[in-house]
């Protein structure tokens, strides 16, 4: 069977990572379009690609599903 066979389920530092950030940023943009205070929408928004870049980037680095560091021994 190949390494790659098992395309994993994201249970990594690098996926929540990256969900988490992305997950604070909407919902805080969404408390702030409800204040209505765009400036802020904006920022949060900006924070949604910030938060899929860094988990490229940590899977990058081996935090990943398949990287040294975020690897688990399934059964």
């Amino acid at each position: 069977m190949s390494e790659f066979s098992e395309p994993g389920h994201g249970d990594s530092p690098a996926a929540w990572t990256a969900v988490i950030v992305m997950l604070v940023a909407i919902t805080a943009g969404t408390v702030f379009f409800f204040l209505d205070m765009p400036i802020a929408v904006w920022i949060c928004a900006a924070f949604v690609p910030i938060g899929l870049i860094a988990g490229w980037i940590l899977g990058k680095v081996g935090y990943g599903a398949r990287g040294r560091a975020g690897a688990k021994a399934h059964d």
